[in-house]
């Protein structure tokens, strides 16, 4: 399946040589995730309710890998026999959502609740830490 923009790229050659595996590989990954990846991965179906319109937003990121060798008894330049392994995978994550209302469009991010309680914590224990280290070198000097 091609992407939109790559109907005149031609399809890789089934009987590819083992020295080109690799590449052909590559190529045919990078056609099928192309091919998959759309605005409404990132960008939600909007909804609309009661004159508000709203849009998720989502961070997404795809990966793959792959090689192949012939363990350590394996001679230089010898060809490759089809040896290896590959994989990937997709994540995506909620960051926040666009509300449009009244003609007015504004993004809000989703907040991590553990921020809330983390950055008050830190807070009070280097303001309970700070002046304790500051009097104990204080006195480390002078005594």
């Amino acid at each position: 399946m091609a992407a939109p923009h790559d109907t005149n790229r031609p399809a890789p050659a089934v009987n590819t040589p083992a020295t080109h595996a690799p590449a052909a590989l590559m190529e045919r990954l990078a056609d099928e995730l192309g091919s998959r990846v759309s605005k409404t991965i990132v960008y939600g179906e909007p909804v609309t309710a009661e004159g508000i319109t709203v849009i998720p937003v989502a961070e997404v990121g795809i990966g793959f890998g792959f090689g192949f060798g012939g363990g350590a008894g394996r001679k230089a330049g010898a060809a490759m026999n089809g040896e290896g392994g590959g994989g990937g995978g997709v994540m995506a994550r909620p960051r926040g959502f666009i509300e449009i209302k009244d003609g007015t469009a504004v993004y809000k991010p989703l907040r991590n609740p553990w921020v809330d309680v983390a950055i008050p914590i830190a807070a009070l224990l280097a303001g309970t830490a700070v002046p304790l280290l500051a009097r104990r070198l204080t006195k480390h000097r002078l005594g």
